[in-house]
């Protein structure tokens, strides 16, 4: 097996991996990415882009349930499940293909076929062998296993975005964004659902009172949650699946056409063998520096899902993409900051965040006042019709910067990026306010939040 030699070799070809060949490859850089299925990773093909698909659909159901009180009289709307995911699977059809075409004018070597570590230095895949002056694992991430036997039962979010029958009830395994955007897409498409969740709170990285105010909207449109729960086993029962678990101390049960996994993801760096590749790790979880470089293996970076760190969003590994690019070609200079980047959970309607939660700000000892509004009376939310509208912003009292904005409802999933851009570029939350906005829009309600 002679070695080829490149300057830049990429495991995985999503956004992170993609991000990454801008700079190198501007550099003059030579460069291999390996992917082992479809370019464009998890986002594009089976995660945010085609799942958003869905959750336009459950907007407009959404808006078919409110139209009585704009005074439109409709029947009862049904939605043909095989005809969505069909139209699902045709927008997204062309992106490996146009990925390919691009990769292809950047003069990136595209390889399909797994990537193990054969040296600090050197990558196997199939019958070649590729030696490189920079490493990059962009391999992204997977459902996160569960131990709980009869978890073989579980279908993750691939099985939901390609099944083309409707199920009558489901029940999710954690209570994370998975569960509750595709809850929200089941529920309001028919399905009973139910969403079981170990810890005392679903979303548990989102503002506490954020969440609150979502799960209510939840069980508004019959989603049935339970935290605190512990799942024992999930056994095949007449036909169905039936989960056993604990709850207050009580054991229950309850059956369902399918179960999900919603537990979560975990980085996908299991198989790359990172001990020949002398990359400490431990549990999954790459040990990198502040440039997002390895640790023990100087030639090796991280960026994506695959960071142990950094929320798993796809903004966010472009971003890191970017940043490890341009540390290969002028050395480790460049450091992620994560500070401003907002993030939106779909359902229907949105939870929306950036920065820090009312409890984080709390436990860095800092003086906040926090605006928190119930905007279901505003005038705006009223001509609407919103279900749910609420926000919290949380100042900074000594700088007037703002420190986290959350929303439920009322645009957040917009909105939050105006906030996320004031924390970026240092605009004070007086100066949020003062701004003349179009009028009416649910923007202009921003001084009113503040």
């Amino acid at each position: 097996m002679t070695p080829e030699t490149f300057d830049v070799v990429i495991l995985g070809g999503g956004n992170a991996g993609i991000g990454v060949t801008g700079p190198v490859r501007r550099a003059g850089m030579s460069v291999a990415m390996i992917e082992s299925r479809d370019l464009g990773g998890t986002c594009p093909n089976r995660g945010c882009t085609p799942k958003k698909v869905l959750v336009a659909a459950g907007h407009a159901l959404h808006a078919i349930e409110r139209a009585a009180v704009h005074h439109i009289s409709v029947g009862k709307p049904k939605l043909d499940w095989a005809a969505l995911i069909d139209r699902e699977k045709d927008m997204i059809k062309d992106i490996p293909a146009n990925l390919a075409r691009s990769m292809a004018h950047r003069n990136v070597e595209v390889i399909k076929g797994h990537a193990v570590f054969a040296g600090p230095d050197t990558i196997r895949v199939g019958d070649r062998r590729l030696e490189a002056r920079h490493i990059v694992i962009a391999t992204g991430s997977k459902p996160r296993p569960l131990p709980i036997p009869g978890a073989g039962h579980m279908i993750t979010s691939d099985a939901i975005l390609s099944e083309r029958e409707l199920p009558e009830t489901v029940i999710f395994v954690g209570g994370g964004v998975i569960s509750l955007e595709f809850g929200h897409v089941y529920a309001r498409a028919g399905a009973d659902v139910t969403i079981l969740e170990a810890l005392p709170q679903l979303l548990p990285a989102m503002d506490a009172d954020a969440v609150s105010h979502l799960q209510i909207e939840s069980a508004r449109i019959g989603i049935r949650i339970k935290t605190g729960v512990g799942v024992k086993r999930i056994e095949p029962a007449n036909g169905r699946l039936r989960v056993i678990f604990t709850h207050d101390g009580t054991e229950y049960a309850a059956e369902a056409d399918r179960v999900v996994n919603g537990a979560g993801r975990v980085a996908d760096v299991d198989t790359l063998d990172l001990a020949a590749g002398r990359i400490e790790h431990s549990n999954g979880r790459v040990a990198v520096d502040r440039h997002l470089r390895s640790t023990s293996n100087p030639l090796v970076y991280v960026c994506g899902d695959a960071v142990p760190i950094s929320p798993q969003l796809s903004p966010i590994a472009t971003y890191e993409g970017d940043i490890v690019g341009r540390n290969i070609v002028e050395g480790p200079n460049y450091s992620p900051d994560y500070g401003s980047m907002a993030t939106s959970v779909y359902t229907v309607p949105a939870l929306a965040a950036v920065g820090l939660t009312e409890a984080a700000a709390r436990q860095k000892g800092l003086a906040i006042k926090v605006h928190s509004n119930d905007m279901h009376d505003w005038f705006s939310a009223r001509t609407y019709a919103e279900t749910v509208a609420w926000s919290k912003i949380i100042v900074d009292e000594a700088t007037d910067r703002i420190l986290g904005a959350h929303f439920v409802g009322h645009a957040g999933q917009e909105l939050v990026n105006l906030f996320g851009l004031a924390m970026r570029f240092g605009i004070a939350a007086s100066q949020i306010k003062d701004n003349i906005y179009a009028y009416p829009t649910f923007s202009s309600d921003i001084k009113h939040m503040l």
